[in-house]
């Protein structure tokens, strides 16, 4: 066999295996998932709210490079005109992004920005389920600017296609 099909094949070969290791190392959560469920819990009671309504929206990207930006809404906003308003605007709203890295079952985000300046500089841990185009994630018991009391959140949501 001539040297130079030699080399082409070793580059094909190594290409395939690299390609091949990158697809199997790739996060499941890779993509975009539309929010379909937002409830809150209570700690103290373990009663569930459907916190941003009925029928809240967003979006949380994943991105192979591991990025992660997360915008959800809730359910019938509408603009506020006076600094009252737009404050409360914040009890419907989470949003981050970041760099985040999966540990099995959690991701973890270091927040570059927020809509809750506290979290900007800290890490955010989530633990999630996926089961087939659906991602169940799950939040730590912790106080939340929008809601009273000690909660956790349970958040669903459904792959783009």
């Amino acid at each position: 066999m001539h040297r130079y099909v030699k080399k082409w094949l070793f580059g094909v070969t190594i290409t395939t295996a690299l390609c091949g290791t990158v697809q199997a190392n790739e996060s499941p959560l890779v993509g975009a998932w539309r929010l379909v469920g937002y409830q809150v819990e209570s700690q103290a009671t373990l009663e569930r709210i459907p916190a941003m309504g009925s029928h809240p929206s967003g979006r949380v990207i994943f991105t192979a490079d591991h990025r992660v930006a997360f915008v959800l809404t809730g359910e019938g906003r509408k603009a506020g005109s006076t600094d009252a308003q737009k404050a409360m605007l914040l009890n419907t709203l989470v949003a981050y992004t970041g760099i985040e890295r999966i540990e099995g079952n959690r991701w973890c985000t270091q927040v570059e920005a927020a809509w809750n300046p506290d979290w900007v500089g800290t890490e955010q841990c989530r633990d999630f389920e996926v089961k087939g185009d659906t991602l169940e994630v799950l939040t730590p018991w912790r106080e939340m600017p929008n809601w009273p009391g000690t909660t956790r959140s349970i958040i669903t949501f459904e792959r783009d296609k």
